[in-house]
């Protein structure tokens, strides 16, 4: 992974960490700012992941890396929600 791949997963990550988000049902009673970096965290352990399953680098839109990444989102906003709730 390059240096550029790097700077790309973290820019896709502030919309993964959105789309995560939208994913979850409920409320999430987290900060913007804790979903972005949830974001940025999902995009670089999806990128990784989908450098071994060998499908991050297809000729348009990788598809099956940002849903990797969505869903890794979506599980790191759940577990962070349900950290917060409790006393």
């Amino acid at each position: 992974m390059h240096v550029s791949g790097i700077i790309t997963a973290i820019i896709v990550g502030l919309i993964i960490g959105a789309l995560g988000r939208l994913v979850v049902p409920g409320k999430q009673n987290i900060p913007i700012w804790l979903t972005i970096l949830i974001g940025i965290v999902a995009a670089i352990i999806g990128t990784f992941i989908a450098a071994g399953l060998g499908v991050n680098d297809t000729k348009g839109i990788d598809w099956i890396e940002l849903l990797i990444q969505v869903v890794l989102a979506a599980v790191g906003v759940g577990l962070v929600a349900g950290i917060r709730r409790r006393p």
